[in-house]
């Protein structure tokens, strides 16, 4: 047994967790690429360690023992009470700076790695696991019986089985005094009720999203900023609430993702309150394309009439010529003639079915037979 592992770590590097450089695919949701790992001394630099429990719930530990931790390792850490199971996700120098971003206010609150998980450790861990859907059915009825109008939306038991988090989420402020009274006495356990947002609940349960993917905050998102409509509003989306909705039922995160870039673009093409003058009409804003940067006019303030699309600087061009008491001839540039659309009539000639172009299939001539026409 001992020959294979030799011959194992040998072949891949790999003697436990996911690689030794920590910087292979990982399985978890909030991943962080370790892109120091291969810096000679890196662990050295400190002995925090991130640890990762189920979904997004994340601590740091002292790694008091100094056990040689390799990301994927899984560990057993403190708890009050007891001792909860988890898995390194980060060693090193980044440890330091994500603690920055976890902004925790007390030093007590980073505890310490007791050991690597055993096998007994890994039965009780199990074990409890098993309860968890169970346990999230039985307290919803609970939580019913009670009145309470809150939704528990999960249920994580601790390793060792003596602690049970019950995240819920809750328009108004709910009295559960009773409701933890109860929990403990049907399941015998340490109860600790936590409250999350609709985003928060979107992140632990998971799922697909409108576009086909799996959920951002469930895959490698790691904090919620505000998405509000005026995002919408600068890359011209349309405030449908059904478009931009989630599957938490709040704005969509990647709203944010791009709106920066349409809001630098937006800068290099002219205000939607300028009128542009022409000696035929004047021409009042009517659309725009933002990243293509491309605008179109209209002859008539509400609605679309002799459209006409130019560019941005073609539109900077005629606005300083405003100015200056000039009009042009027309909104298109001076070698630039705008092809007149021609209407499509069917009666002169143009056929409704010009654009099927389905193929004849060509049918296979009939070869006689060696005995047809012959008389029996």
């Amino acid at each position: 047994m001992e020959q294979k592992q030799r011959t194992y770590e040998i072949r891949t590097g790999c003697d436990r967790g996911l690689c030794r450089a920590a910087v292979g695919r990982q399985d978890r949701q909030l991943n962080t690429y370790d892109w120091l790992a291969d810096v000679p001394g890196n662990a050295d630099t400190t002995d925090l360690v991130e640890v990762q429990f189920k979904h997004t719930r994340k601590g740091y530990y002292h790694n008091v023992n100094n056990l040689p931790l390799k990301k994927g390792d899984i560990v057993a850490v403190e708890a009050s009470p007891g001792h909860d199971i988890g898995v390194v996700t980060l060693t090193g120098r980044l440890v330091n700076l994500q603690l920055k971003k976890a902004n925790l206010k007390s030093e007590d609150d980073i505890k310490r790695i007791y050991r690597l998980a055993r096998q007994i450790d890994m039965d009780k861990y199990r074990e409890a696991k098993a309860r968890e859907h169970e346990t999230m059915i039985e307290s919803r009825e609970i939580a019913k019986g009670l009145g309470l109008k809150m939704k528990i939306g999960d249920v994580e038991y601790q390793g060792d089985g003596q602690k049970a988090i019950f995240y819920y989420i809750a328009d108004e402020r709910v009295d559960f005094r009773q409701l933890i009274k109860d929990l403990a006495a049907a399941f015998h356990v340490r109860i600790e009720m936590k409250q999350i947002g609709a985003r928060q609940e979107a992140g632990r349960i998971g799922g697909t999203g409108p576009c086909g993917r799996e959920l951002c905050c469930a895959t490698w998102m790691k904090n919620f900023s505000s998405v509000s409509t005026t995002a919408a509003r600068f890359q011209d989306i349309s405030l449908n609430p059904q478009k931009l909705a989630g599957m938490c039922a709040k704005l969509k995160c990647c709203i944010n993702y791009e709106v920066d870039n349409y809001i630098e673009q937006g800068r290099q093409l002219p205000s939607r309150e300028v009128v542009l003058q022409t000696q035929d009409s004047d021409y009042f804003y009517f659309k725009a394309d933002i990243l293509a940067g491309l605008v179109t006019y209209s002859t008539d303030k509400r609605l679309a009439a002799n459209l006409e699309t130019i560019t941005g600087e073609r539109a900077k061009q005629v606005i300083e010529m405003n100015r200056k008491g000039e009009k042009p001839l027309s909104l298109q540039p001076d070698n630039v003639q705008k092809e007149p659309e021609r209407p499509v009539d069917l009666l002169a000639g143009d056929s409704i079915t010009r654009f099927d172009k389905a193929k004849k299939k060509k049918k296979k001539k009939k070869q006689p037979r060696k005995n047809e026409g012959k008389e029996q």
